[in-house]
């Protein structure tokens, strides 16, 4: 008597693991279910996230902000620690973070993971990670998408990118033209290199022959864990501080890729100009020692890290002092580094006209401050 054969699945024959992407949507259920409140239809599992929009009908005019972004090449470190539960974090720090820019509340977001072979808990981990992000700054993670990229991906490669939409009123929304001369620049600080300059920061460990598993002394952990320190999250405490100094902030920045000039330019109207005083921080460690490792003066990386500094925010000068010390009560150090100006340009070299953006000018003057 012949037995029949169990038919072959020919996806599966392919390297697509449909039942693995199944098991790592179950393990992730809970934590994306702890981002949603009941302006979430649909539960988890849909072709298409659902967001009641009803709370629009609150505004006279509102607008819909949307940011999209990665994390970059630091996921190589993640996975070459194999270690996922931080990267999410990262992605909502990149994209959330951006959103409020603007002055926008976020409402949702949604991820995209894609990997050369689905191991569920691996991709369970990035996910929560996301979703602690977005309980942090208020945003619903609606949903997502795992996609399965065998031969295109090694089995242990993978890239996450997501995109949120946040809103704002319109005669709300910040920007350059809320800027005026005599304004206050203020730092926030970051947590370290956050998701940028990371191809510079692989290059420099693996020119020295440094494994992110060996201890770095001046951390007191090791290379890996140093560098897969999570983005900070500035969303909720800036939306605070908009909320209890009305009026007071009139443009925020980023700074991400291409470094603190670049990205504050972008935020200033045309015609004015800011000289940020080196003097006023010191950059940390991780930036200090990998320079040094690197054989390059902190000045050299400038347009690649934000070397202490992960959002500037300009501010009326008759609020700033009561800005900085909102922002420092919500455990983010916050100090002036500069003054918006209109006169004539001064001589020297300016970032301006940064990612097409005819804004202002800025540059870096004076020499940092000491280590502590």
């Amino acid at each position: 008597m012949r037995v029949a054969s169990t038919p072959t699945d020919p996806y599966s024959a392919a390297g697509v693991d449909t039942a693995a992407g199944d098991l790592a949507v179950e393990l992730m259920k809970s934590a994306v279910r702890r981002t949603q409140g009941p302006e979430v239809l649909g539960g988890v599992g849909g072709f298409a996230g659902l967001f009641d929009a009803s709370a629009l009908l609150g505004y006279t005019k509102p607008l819909l902000a949307t940011s999209t972004d990665g994390v970059g090449t630091k996921v190589a470190i993640a996975q070459a620690l194999d270690k996922h539960d931080t990267i999410g974090q990262d992605l909502v720090g990149m994209v959330v973070d951006d959103i409020v820019v603007v002055g926008a509340k976020p409402l949702f977001m949604t991820d995209y993971i894609a990997t050369g072979k689905v191991f569920p808990e691996r991709i369970a981990d990035i996910v929560r990670g996301i979703a602690d992000g977005c309980a942090a700054t208020g945003t619903a993670l609606v949903g997502g998408e795992t996609a399965e990229h065998p031969g295109l991906l090694g089995v242990n490669d993978y890239d996450v990118a997501g995109a949120a939409t946040g809103v704002v009123e319109a005669d709300a929304v910040l920007g350059a033209d809320r800027v005026r001369s005599g304004d206050v620049v203020l730092a926030l600080a970051s947590s370290g290199p956050h998701s940028n300059g990371y191809s510079l920061i692989r290059h420099i460990i693996a020119n020295a022959g440094i494994g992110y598993g060996d201890n770095a002394a001046d951390f007191g952990r090791t290379w890996g864990e140093e560098l897969l320190e999570p983005t900070r999250l500035y969303t909720s405490p800036l939306l605070r501080a908009i909320d209890a100094h009305p009026g007071a902030i009139h443009s925020l920045s980023h700074v991400t890729g291409g470094g603190i000039a670049a990205n504050l330019a972008r935020v200033l109207p045309v015609g004015t100009w800011v000289d940020v005083d080196r003097a006023t921080w010191s950059p940390p460690p991780v930036f200090r020692v990998l320079a040094d490792i690197g054989g390059l003066s902190l000045e050299q990386t400038e347009g690649t890290w934000n070397l202490g500094i992960g959002f500037l925010a300009v501010v009326s000068a008759e609020a700033a002092d009561a800005a900085a010390s909102t922002l420092s009560a919500e455990g983010i150090h916050t100090w002036q580094v500069g003054t918006v100006s209109d006169a004539a340009l001064p001589a020297g070299d300016y970032e301006q006209g940064a990612k097409g953006v005819d804004g202002g000018a800025v540059r870096l003057v004076g020499s940092y401050a000491e280590t502590d």
